[in-house]
């Protein structure tokens, strides 16, 4: 059996630095997107995650986990790190009143829960390989390659999957929301 990227990265191959960051980079980068609007703080975090990985790659074991599952854990534990030290720090900036946002401009979390549940319910009601190849885009960051190489597909059929449910998603999304603002329920 060959040795995973994270036992090579444990062994000092360089080589599978590279890997490291081809095969985890997409995935890394969605989670620190999520955690941090700004585009600089989100590849601040990335470098201090890749870091951190290959601090750690010794302690990766395949038997407990898939290499994925290790990095995503290593990744969520360094932004929620990153996350808790941002809201320890005090900004002791003043606040002028004219910078507060009136309620009216703050978002509505009820609204925003429920945009949520629509587009959930909209990918079940999708065929199952273009519900696939939309979530290993949205939930892992992988590109189209990567899920063309994981599901082993050709990269064509990968395409035409996420056009396709992308055009049906945005379909039922719309068929959603004009149901809803006529008072009807779907």
């Amino acid at each position: 059996m060959s040795e995973s990227i994270l036992e090579r990265v444990a062994s000092g191959d360089a080589s599978a630095v590279d890997e490291c960051l081809s095969q985890y980079g997409g995935l890394v980068w969605s989670l620190a997107r999520r955690f941090h609007a700004g585009h600089a703080d989100a590849e601040d975090a990335v470098q201090e995650i890749f870091v951190e990985i290959w601090r750690n790659a010794g302690r990766y074991d395949a038997r407990v986990a898939a290499e994925s599952t290790f990095i995503t854990m290593i990744a969520r534990r360094r932004l929620i790190d990153r996350y808790r030290k941002q809201k320890r720090t005090l900004d002791t900036t003043a606040v002028d009143e004219q910078q507060i946002p009136s309620s009216a401009e703050q978002p509505d979390h009820v609204e925003i829960r429920d945009e949520a549940d629509r587009a959930r319910q909209a990918m079940r009601q999708l065929r199952p390989e273009e519900r696939q190849v939309l979530e290993l885009s949205v939930d892992r960051g992988m590109s189209q390659s990567q899920i063309a190489e994981f599901t082993e597909l050709p990269l064509g059929t990968v395409k035409t999957q996420a056009r396709r449910g992308m055009m049906r998603l945005r379909q039922l999304l719309a068929t959603t929301s004009e149901a809803s603002t006529h008072g009807e329920t779907s």
